[in-house]
């Protein structure tokens, strides 16, 4: 292990991460306000709409993120619609995470029991209220654990943007190894910078799992 070399291009490493955290975050922020559209229409099951959403989910979860990211990088341009590469990463981790956040939520807005909803509107609410006051927050405690799963899973779904030339954490221990042949230490700082990004996220979502577990806090 070279620990100069470690040293001289740590500060690459903390760069792509950087540019890494925020193109995931960014894409997982649309990608959960997909989900949660996606899923409303799903649960109310509204007309047209519910069917266009269907095949949205399944045409995203059965498509490899790699080959969504070349259509939108390579293919949008031929018909006139030109995006930077890192836009297009965001839009593929949304379009992509999008369908894993609308079945999570989906399930927790359906596990939740009917006569919930028939509370509501018997103490005097509306529709309206009765989802967003009763429905939910319900249905939100119950994906939490579904939606972590997913927020990780989109955080290691961005080492594939290196294939669209974005210099995120993959491209430049792949650029490193190439240049200096240094696969070791190169393929090291890569594991420790996706271990800081993952670890806190793994740890926060289960102290959140943990407080709403049950659409009760503190059980």
């Amino acid at each position: 292990m070279n620990w100069e070399f470690i040293h001289k291009y740590w500060p690459l490493y903390e760069k792509a991460a950087i540019l890494t955290v925020r193109i995931g975050l960014l894409g997982i922020l649309a990608a959960a306000l997909i989900g949660v559209i996606a899923a409303f229409i799903r649960y109310r099951k509204i007309p047209v709409l519910n069917k266009i959403v269907a095949f949205y989910i399944e045409i995203s979860r059965n498509t490899p993120l790699l080959v969504q990211l070349f259509f939108i990088y390579y293919g949008l341009p031929k018909v006139g619609i030109k995006l930077d590469a890192e836009v297009c990463g965001i839009v593929g981790l949304a379009f992509l995470g999008g369908s894993y956040m609308a079945e999570s939520i989906r399930s927790g807005l359906e596990s939740v029991d009917k006569i919930q909803h028939e509370s509501a509107i018997s103490l005097g609410l509306s529709n309206r209220q009765a989802f967003t006051y009763v429905i939910f927050p319900q249905a939100i405690s119950t994906s939490i654990p579904g939606i972590i799963a997913n927020v990780i899973f989109l955080l290691k779904e961005t080492s594939v943007f290196s294939a669209i030339s974005v210099m995120d954490l993959m491209f430049t221990a792949k650029d490193l190894i190439g240049l200096y042949y240094r696969t070791t230490e190169s393929l090291f700082m890569l594991v420790v910078f996706y271990l800081m990004i993952l670890l806190p996220v793994c740890i926060l979502g289960s102290i959140v799992e943990r407080r709403v577990r049950y659409a009760g806090f503190g059980t």
